[in-house]
């Protein structure tokens, strides 16, 4: 009867299906002298759970210094960079005198009312367009027409 478990537990803990309780006891039976014959293979691998269990690292794992000098190095020579592109910037930037942005002003605005004018104008070849459609509706009719004249 006691083989009986021991083989179905053995199955159920191939599968990763046993409760704590139930590993417990298949270590107990594998720990002991009297293991069947044919589940004898089993026993080395029981045992070898067991020491593993009882073994500890003990060896000291040295950790690595993060070296801090190369880390503000680069971010102080980043600062320095951005504030040597910052000055040069405002270095190059022209200054323009009111009279010289009226005067854009109204080259712009005269540039803004010819432009205007221009699309007003181009307005008149959308009827011109619509012109050629029609002729070429009137054309369409015609031939047709005169396949029907002919065919008669």
């Amino acid at each position: 009867m006691e083989l009986v478990r021991i083989e179905q537990l053995l199955e159920k803990y191939l599968e990763a299906t046993t409760t704590v309780a139930e590993e417990k006891e298949l270590q107990n039976y594998f720990s002991g002298k009297e293991v069947a014959p044919h589940l004898e293979e089993y026993q080395a691998m029981f045992a070898y759970f067991q020491g593993a269990k009882d073994e500890q690292f003990t060896k000291q794992v040295p950790l690595k210094t993060r070296n801090n000098f190369m880390k503000w190095a680069s971010i102080a020579a980043v600062l320095i960079f951005s504030f040597g592109f910052y000055w040069q910037y405002q270095a190059s930037q022209p200054e323009y005198t009111q009279e010289e942005i009226d005067q854009a002003k109204m080259a712009l605005a005269m540039l803004s009312n010819n432009f205007n004018k221009g699309t007003q104008s181009i307005g008149h070849l959308n009827a011109f367009s619509d012109g050629v459609s029609q002729i070429n509706h009137i054309d369409h009719f015609e031939q047709q027409t005169n396949k029907l004249l002919r065919n008669e």
